[in-house]
């Protein structure tokens, strides 16, 4: 039972701060539960937006970057390589269905039309009849780029599905939480299915990964030293040597295993963790006043705790840790492509997002596609109009359409292709025409043959009228 105290700000609870969990469905839950009392959450890998509404959680934070910047990310990714002609799919979760809502919006808003959004089934199977419908969904729209926001579990039957079809060309523009996964690379035939580029959190430096090696086989041999000793002198002399180069933030049993792992998303949570609990540190750090070179020992309340970790701004291996006013860390994504070309799966990182401002930065260099110049794959409806014809539109999609010939006397503004709009009366322009023109005036001289035709025809047209008045 929870006491229940005149004023939030007294609550003394036995943990001051809470790292994780590792899911968005259960941060939802404990985010409103410990919002209540306003103590630190800082989570790792729940990226869903609604938790960056602080209304509802006002004490939670996290070392991953939140939906809202990676659906930012891939509709800039899209924009960048033309592609105006896609299809959604998603887990059928809130992080599947909340993200392609968010991606759907967000593209309505430019030139990218979304000719199919579905929802991948929570199945196992993938020989499940409704996953092998939604694969013959995405052959018979025709599309040639394909957005799969989801997680691993769900990406997995997904892409056996599109395997066992033998859809070929297709391009794979997949979310972070999937793009980098073991699970899905090892799918059997799945180096068929077509260039796979996606989203990756800023990756750990292999630095990082190596040191927290050292330390962990540093720890080892201290405890085995210790174990070892037999005599009370001889066994702490040879123990405290090696645990005085051990302390609090260098403890991580299991992360020796880090550097030889072949699955990156792991290495990547584990290093959010870090940056997690280095937050923690830094809050606590200046809470206590321990720059000083003495921590105080008074009291720490949640709420106090939850106001500096909210203000730290600190260098972690050459990463910048700090949050901004939702409690979303300042981070950006990796732009990542499988790589094939070797006997085994890797990845090549082609590009970044940056945030604060939000740019996107691809090295074509880096990247090599499957097509026959070279080039990255076209995936549009209908191919760009010839100059001075507009578009007419064919059903709801604006991507779809026909192009007609601007007639003369009207031209078409590149603001707005579907409409041919009129030139001003002292104006011109031909047929299919992006501009109009002045008209010129021009004087006949008395010696041009027009002027002696046209001089005939008004003295003829004067006498007839002289001899009708005459009568």
């Amino acid at each position: 039972a929870v006491e229940v105290l005149p004023t939030l700000l007294r609550y003394e609870p036995r943990a001051v701060a809470v790292i994780g969990p590792d899911s968005t469905q259960l941060a939802l839950t404990t985010a409103a539960i410990l919002g209540i009392f306003l103590v630190p959450e800082i989570s790792y890998e729940a990226s869903l937006e609604t938790l960056s509404l602080k209304r509802f959680y006002p004490s939670f934070l996290r070392t991953i970057p939140s939906d809202g910047q990676q659906v930012k990310a891939i509709a800039l990714l899209l924009q960048r390589f033309k592609w105006t002609w896609v299809a959604l799919v998603g887990s059928d979760n809130t992080y599947g269905r909340d993200g392609l809502n968010a991606l759907n919006k967000l593209l309505a808003t430019g030139d990218t039309c979304v000719a199919y959004q579905g929802i991948i089934p929570k199945t196992k199977d993938a020989s499940s009849p409704e996953l092998h419908r939604l694969v013959r969904i995405l052959m018979d729209i025709k599309v040639n780029v394909t957005v799969v926001f989801s997680n691993r579990k769900n990406a997995q039957p997904f892409f056996e599905a599109v395997a066992q079809k033998n859809i070929t060309g297709m391009v794979w523009v997949g979310s972070e939480d999937w793009s980098l996964a073991q699970t899905i690379w090892q799918v059997p035939g799945i180096q068929r299915i077509g260039p796979v580029i996606g989203m990756s959190v800023k990756q750990a430096e292999p630095a990082m990964l190596e040191r927290l090696e050292s330390w962990e086989k540093a720890r080892e041999r201290a405890a085995s030293g210790s174990a070892g000793s037999t005599g009370a002198a001889g066994g702490n002399g040879g123990s405290s040597s090696q645990s005085a180069q051990l302390n609090c933030a260098q403890h991580c049993p299991g992360c020796h295993r880090l550097a030889a792992t072949p699955d990156i998303y792991d290495a990547q949570a584990c290093y959010n963790v870090y940056s997690a609990v280095y937050a923690v540190a830094h809050g606590l750090h200046d809470l206590l006043g321990c720059a000083s070179g003495a921590c105080s020992k008074g009291r720490v309340y949640p709420w106090q705790l939850l106001q500096k970790i909210k203000q730290v701004n600190f260098s972690l291996h050459k990463r910048q840790i700090s949050f901004d006013a939702n409690g979303n860390i300042h981070k950006g994504y990796d732009i990542v492509m499988w790589n094939w070309r070797g006997p085994s799966w890797a990845f090549d990182v082609v590009g970044a997002f940056t945030v604060n401002p939000d740019r996107l930065h691809i090295d074509q260099s880096k990247i090599q596609w499957h097509t026959k110049d070279h080039q990255a794959p076209i995936s549009v409806c209908s191919q760009p109009c010839a100059a001075g014809e507009k578009r007419l539109q064919q059903n709801r999609h604006r991507c779809c359409f026909s192009c007609v010939a601007c007639p003369p006397g009207t031209f078409l503004n590149t603001t707005d292709l579907y409409a041919c709009q009129a030139c001003g009366a002292d104006k011109w322009a031909p047929a299919r025409s992006e501009a109009c023109f002045n008209r010129t005036v021009e004087f006949l001289s008395w010696a041009e043959p027009l002027s002696w035709a046209l001089l005939t025809a008004a003295v003829l047209l004067l006498l007839l009228m002289a001899g009708l008045a005459a009568l």
